[in-house]
């Protein structure tokens, strides 16, 4: 029996089911959170949901960017909307001015 992280500071579980059971869980909580709109999340995840997590993020317009994980857990981030570029502000010294 082990525990679904359902938000930070708030865990279920669910004596005498099996893995699948929870895994359904775990990806059914993800679905609410990527059907509400949220523009950015965190879940902790078992490693064993992570691929069918990725799919499912991929088809509602998410990208997944994995925090941190070892053989039981991810912690992931899930993002929608388009990736900003990233810039770099570039300055010129005033005597590099003058000369151009």
């Amino acid at each position: 029996m082990r525990f679904i992280h359902v938000e930070d500071g708030l865990r279920l579980r669910f004596p005498g089911r099996d893995a699948a059971f929870n895994e359904g869980v775990e990806i059914g909580i993800l679905a609410v959170n990527l059907a509400s709109g949220r523009g950015e999340f965190t879940l902790q995840l078992s490693s064993g949901t992570l691929e069918q997590a990725r799919a499912l993020a991929a088809q509602m317009g998410y990208r997944v960017h994995v925090v941190r994980s070892d053989e039981a857990w991810a912690g992931v981030t899930f993002l929608t909307g388009r990736r900003r570029p990233k810039l770099t502000l570039i300055h010129n010294p005033p005597e590099a001015q003058a000369a151009g």
